[in-house]
């Protein structure tokens, strides 16, 4: 039995409790992981208003973790008991998700923690560094081409910024007043102003339009107008506005569809151990305090992610 953060029926944060749920040992290429801390991200806000169809209530949230290998499975050759590492995790199955003192992953989805990261640092990187690497996958910019990301201060976005320049692109990002050094220090090459005129700003600095745009920032639809006639759009909540015009391609990412590419958390790990990948903690949350955690979240403008700890 282990303690975790529980979500006994659909609703807000206040639903939120610590329960404790039966956990297996690791069966053929996974691991367990005695959990330090696991963030919370806007997904997680998602799951506990709408709960997970198919599988009964309690369920518990959460996409990644750091902690240490507290067992390993059979076929399991590249971690071992002790190992400090990070993992990436769906909580859409009937064992729930990372906001748990012990977790069963898959090997696959399982790395090392970055170089002078703790593990709180650490917590931070999986699933937001593997939805960053998805949506530059589907975009296939070429080296040399432009890239504008909406929401450049926050953590997803600072994570494309980084890994962007990492592929040799050029990178336009906003920032509000008195975070354009931190959008900068994150490797963007031109931050234009934020304001409700993201592709004016953008137009007024790439006339044509850039090659695409990463969209943490939700605009959605008016992202449109800072992309040049046949680019693409990047979206993290879905997709629902319909047919893009001037042969625009949108593409939404599902990162649930890249959590065992522990190559792509490996370049993560590398790059982050680096400093080219900034990993920013926002607060820290007992299990106790969840639902507090999830309001933080919600309530907009975090620059980093909060965590539950399990110490």
């Amino acid at each position: 039995m282990a303690r975790a953060v529980g979500i006994p029926e659909p609703g807000g944060p206040e639903v939120l409790t610590v329960i404790e749920r039966d956990v297996r040992g690791p069966g053929f290429g996974e691991v367990r992981v005695a959990v330090t801390a696991a963030a919370v991200n806007p997904t997680d806000i998602g799951l506990c208003a709408m709960g997970v169809d198919g599988i009964d209530p309690p369920w518990t949230p959460g996409m990644d973790a750091a902690g240490t290998i507290e067992s390993v499975g059979p076929g399991v050759g590249r971690l071992s008991v002790g190992d400090a590492v990070m993992a990436a995790v769906t909580p859409r199955r009937p064992e729930g998700g990372a906001q748990a003192a012990l977790l069963v992953v898959p090997a696959a989805s399982v790395v090392a923690i970055p170089d002078g990261a703790t593990l709180k640092e650490a917590a931070t990187l999986p699933m937001n560094g593997l939805t960053a690497l998805r949506g530059l996958e589907l975009l296939g910019l070429a080296e040399g081409e432009t890239l504008a990301v909406a929401g450049g201060a926050g953590l997803l976005g600072s994570y494309v910024i980084g890994l962007a320049r990492e592929r040799g692109l050029r990178v336009i990002s906003d920032a509000k007043a008195g975070e354009e050094d931190l959008v900068h220090g994150f490797g963007a090459d031109v931050v234009v102003p934020r304001s409700s005129d993201f592709a004016g700003a953008v137009r007024g600095v790439e006339p044509d339009g850039v090659a695409g745009v990463y969209d943490t920032a939700l605009l959605n639809d008016e992202a449109f107008g800072a992309i040049r006639d046949g680019g693409g759009l990047v979206v993290v909540r879905g997709w629902h506005g319909g047919e893009a015009p001037r042969g625009i391609t949108v593409h939404p990412v599902m990162v649930r569809d890249v959590l065992e590419r522990t190559e792509w958390l490996d370049e993560l790990r590398r790059l982050a151990g680096a400093g080219g990948l900034k990993l920013r903690v926002a607060e820290v949350f007992p299990p106790e305090r969840a639902g507090d955690a999830q309001r933080l979240m919600d309530a907009g403008g975090l620059r980093g992610r909060a965590l539950i700890t399990f110490e």
